[in-house]
């Protein structure tokens, strides 16, 4: 699997690095979302990891690009997960149409189990409430 990481935090890119990190996964980062679209063009990933805060362009604008430049024939579809910071950012993981999210902190488990979820085709939505 190759992962397109998005984030300027040491500790996600650790964190990231440990959950999904394989002898078959492979890794490109970007510190600062303007340059995710370069990063595609070069090798378009598997799953985009992409932090909400993170540089100057954070994961909810980039996934609106990378939404827009697919929708528009420019770009491949990439599948998304957004780490998010609180329950409150889930509108704009919502809104920017990534696949699914995570809310911070950040564990293994549910790493590997959203990451393997949305590079299968999958949703994973955390902080939405169950439906009666």
């Amino acid at each position: 699997m190759h992962i397109l990481l998005a984030t300027d935090a040491q500790w996600v890119l650790d964190e990231v690095h440990a959950a999904l990190g394989s002898p078959e996964t492979s890794f490109v980062v970007c510190s600062d979302g303007r340059d995710v679209p370069q990063a595609i063009k070069q090798r378009t990933p598997d799953l985009a990891v992409l932090d909400l805060q993170s540089g100057s362009m954070g994961g909810m604008a980039v996934t609106m690009d990378l939404r827009l430049d697919y929708s528009d024939g420019r770009a491949p579809e990439v599948p998304v997960l957004m780490l998010l910071d609180r329950v409150a950012d889930v509108h704009l993981a919502r809104r920017s149409g990534a696949q699914g999210w995570l809310i911070k902190p950040l564990d293994s488990l549910r790493l590997r189990r959203a990451a393997n979820a949305i590079a299968a085709g999958e949703q994973w939505h955390e902080g939405v409430p169950l439906e009666a």
